[in-house]
C-alpha cells in the first residue's frame, strides 16, 4: 500500500496534535535528554488517546472511518495477498469498468478469484475509477469472472467498498438494474464457495450486486446498509445534516448486522483503524479468510444453493400481533 499524507477526522484531532509534537521532536537532529523523555511520554499519550477514542466509537464515527481517505482499498489487499494476481478486463459486451477489479491469483497455496470494488486515491484516479461506483458493465465483468471461477472450481472472494451503483443515464440505458438482478440470481446458484468482505462502505444494491455469499465478513470500522445515512436523512428528515441520527436508526455497523444475522463474522482492526496499520489489518484478515475457506471447502458443490437459501431465509424477523 502506497504511503499517503495523514488525514484526521474531527474526532481524531487530538491524535493529530500529539502526532505533530512527536514529528517535531523526531525531526530534531540532536535531541536533548529532556526531548527524548518527552518523546516517550508523548508516544504513550498517543497510544492511550487512540485507545480511548476507538473504544467508544458511535455508529456515525464508524461510518466516517469507513470513508477515511487513507483506508486500504481492494487492490491494496489483493496485491498483498496475491503477488501473482492477474487482472482480467472487460464484460465482453460493451466496455471495461475500472470501478471493479477482477482476476485470478494464488492465496497461499490456493488459487482464488478476486473481485473488488475500487476507489481512487486522488481526483484523477477517482474519476478513472468512478469513485468506486460500478456500471452495469462492471457487474457483467464480475459475473464473467465468477463463471470462470466456477468452471475451474476456484473459490470466489469479493471485496465490497462502494457508495452505490452508478446512477448515470448511460448506466441506466445499458440495464443497471437488470445487471445487478442477474448477479443476484447467478451468484445464488454458483457451485463454488463465495466469501464477501466489507472493507469500507457497503451501500445499497451497488454492494449487493457482488455480495451474495456463503460467508459475510466485515472489517470492524465499516458499514453495510440499504442506503447511506445522508440519503436516509434526506428522505426521512428532509435534511442530510441529520446523517448522524439516521446512522443510529439504520444500525449499519458490523455489531448491528451480526445481531440481525446479516454479518457472519467481524474482522478486528488494529487499535486506531486499518488506515493506521495496513499490514497488521491484512494479516488478521488473511488468517480469517483461510479459516473460512477451510470450512467451506468441506461443502459439496451441489450443496451451496441449499445452504444459501437457508442462510438468507434466516435474515430478518417478523412479529405477529393479535
Amino acid at each position: 500500500m502506497k504511503k499517503t499524507s495523514q488525514y484526521y477526522l474531527e474526532f481524531e484531532k487530538s491524535i493529530g496534535e500529539l502526532d505533530e509534537k512527536i514529528i517535531t521532536i523526531e525531526a530534531t537532529k540532536e535531541p536533548t535528554s529532556d526531548e527524548i523523555k518527552s518523546l516517550q511520554i508523548l508516544k504513550e499519550q498517543r497510544k492511550s488517546e487512540i485507545k480511548k477514542i476507538y473504544n467508544g466509537l458511535s455508529r456515525w464515527q464508524r461510518v466516517q472511518l469507513a470513508r477515511h481517505p487513507n483506508r486500504p482499498y481492494s487492490l491494496d489487499y489483493i496485491r498483498y495477498f496475491s503477488t501473482d494476481f492477474i487482472e482480467l478486463h472487460g464484460d465482453r459486451h460493451f466496455m471495461d469498468d475500472p470501478a471493479v477489479v477482477a482476476g485470478i491469483g494464488h492465496f497461499e497455496d490456493k488459487k482464488v478469484a478476486w473481485i473488488g470494488q475500487q476507489k481512487g486515491r486522488n481526483t484523477k484516479d477517482n474519476l478513472h475509477r468512478n469513485f468506486g461506483m460500478m456500471r452495469p458493465d462492471g457487474y457483467r465483468k464480475a459475473l464473467r469472472i465468477m463463471k470462470l471461477a466456477e468452471k475451474f472450481n476456484l473459490p470466489i472472494i469479493t471485496l465490497l467498498d462502494t457508495i452505490g451503483a452508478y446512477p448515470g443515464l448511460g448506466a441506466e440505458e445499458r440495464g443497471q438494474g437488470e445487471a445487478i438482478a442477474r448477479n443476484l440470481l447467478e451468484m445464488s446458484g454458483l457451485q463454488v464457495p463465495i466469501i464477501s468482505i466489507v472493507i469500507g462502505e457497503g451501500a445499497s444494491g451497488g454492494a449487493l450486486g457482488i455480495g451474495i455469499c456463503d460467508r459475510m465478513l466485515m472489517l470492524e470500522n465499516t458499514w453495510y446498509s440499504v442506503i447511506s445515512p445522508e440519503g436516509c436523512a434526506s428522505i426521512l428528515f428532509r435534511d442530510a445534516k441529520q446523517a448522524e441520527a439516521a446512522a443510529e436508526a439504520l444500525k449499519p455497523t458490523p455489531s448491528d448486522l451480526v445481531e440481525m444475522g446479516i454479518c457472519d463474522r467481524i474482522v478486528p482492526e488494529p487499535n486506531g483503524g486499518a488506515h493506521r496499520d495496513f499490514n497488521a489489518t491484512a494479516d488478521i484478515l488473511k488468517t480469517i479468510i483461510l479459516e473460512e475457506l477451510e470450512k467451506l471447502n468441506k461443502c459439496k458443490s451441489d450443496e451451496f444453493l441449499d445452504l444459501r437459501i437457508e442462510k438468507y431465509e434466516r435474515l430478518g424477523h417478523f412479529k405477529e400481533i393479535a
